[in-house]
């Protein structure tokens, strides 16, 4: 063999072991990057973060993609709750304002299971949720997937009282929109479930001619169902109405000229004889206050006074005088709101 080969050898064999040197620092540095990768981008605190920044941006559509985000059936019938809950408030414009997003807490769990901890603001409210998330296997075969054990989205079970309809984030819904019944009337009270995001800050409240519910907000940071109760309250105008068909329905008792007007809450006994006919008018009318029965609007009983003039004369001595004097009465009602707005009144 000629120095010329021996040399040319020694040349291929130092390439070779460049390229496999070079080759193991390639595949060194690869691994340590897709390591790098699966700690942070692909992350199991990275794919939570991935769900809230689309929160954050109100990017509905692309928080509903990432896998485990819905509930299953089972999570639902765990919870007592219909599989077919309404999406009426997964959308955009319901979602307020989800800022200062930062990882808190990553435990992973020997079985691989992740609980991941998330700090934010609610508009601007500091607050904290945890979610539980599991691997998904592999993309491309190398890089992590995930996906959430137990959906984060929360179920808003609302409870209207003494109305069907109620107003969250701005947004009015009414409970009977999604009663098994198309043609469901409304009850005095109605309650009614829907899927909403969490975390998220939802402010419910209900107005309408005559009752109002103050506005409440409440922060939802966990998962599952979270009771609201709404509770609408006449308003002035409700009491206003009341008291003024109260006072024309006690008008009308004073046109009977009669000691005791017919189904009307006062009247007196006069043992002497009457010479005239009693002339009655409302000195004082019952001030309206209600309050929520099982079914009804409620007056409990309410001193009024009645006033009457008449001409009387004594069965003793035969003496004539007039009785002008007040008489007190009590009333109690009962007050339903029709289907149509207008109130129907019963004295109790």
């Amino acid at each position: 063999m000629s120095n010329q080969d021996g040399r040319r050898r020694r040349n291929q064999r130092r390439a070779i072991a460049a390229v496999v040197v070079i080759a193991a620092l390639l595949g060194a540095g690869l691994v340590a990057t897709i390591g790098s990768l699966n700690r942070d981008l692909y992350s199991a605190g990275s794919f939570v973060g991935q769900y809230l920044g689309a929160l954050a941006r109100q990017d509905t559509a692309s928080a509903l993609l990432l896998p485990g985000v819905r509930p299953t059936a089972a999570e639902l019938e765990a919870a007592a709750l219909p599989k077919d809950l309404p999406d009426t408030l997964l959308r955009n414009s319901v979602l307020g304002e989800l800022t200062d997003i930062r990882l808190t807490g990553d435990d992973e769990s020997a079985d691989g299971r992740h609980t991941i901890e998330y700090g934010f603001r609610l508009n601007g409210t500091p607050a904290t949720m945890t979610f539980q998330v599991e691997s998904a296997g592999s993309f491309f075969g190398v890089f992590d997937s995930w996906r959430f054990t137990t959906s984060p989205l929360a179920v808003l079970r609302v409870n209207v009282l003494h109305q069907s309809t109620f107003s969250v984030n701005k947004l009015t819904l009414d409970t009977r929109a999604h009663a098994a019944d198309d043609d469901a009337p409304a009850a005095f009270s109605n309650q009614a479930a829907y899927l909403a995001f969490a975390p998220a800050q939802y402010t419910f409240e209900h107005t309408s001619t005559l009752l109002d519910a103050a506005p409440q907000t409440v922060p939802v940071v966990v998962s599952g169902v979270t009771d609201v109760t709404v509770d609408a309250q006449p308003n002035a105008q409700f009491i206003g109405q009341v008291q003024a068909e109260l006072d024309r329905f006690l008008d009308d008792c004073t046109t009977q000229q009669v000691l005791q007007p017919s189904n009307c809450p006062f009247g007196i006994e006069i043992n002497d004889r009457v010479r005239d006919d009693p002339i009655w008018s409302i000195a004082e009318y019952p001030p309206v206050t209600l309050a929520a029965g099982d079914t009804t609007f409620e007056m409990p009983d309410t001193e009024g006074q009645a006033h009457i003039v008449v001409e009387v004369q004594s069965l003793f001595d035969g003496e004539i005088e007039v009785r002008d004097e007040d008489v007190s009465f009590a009333v109690a009602i009962s007050v339903t709101v029709n289907p149509d707005g207008s109130l129907a009144l019963q004295l109790r």
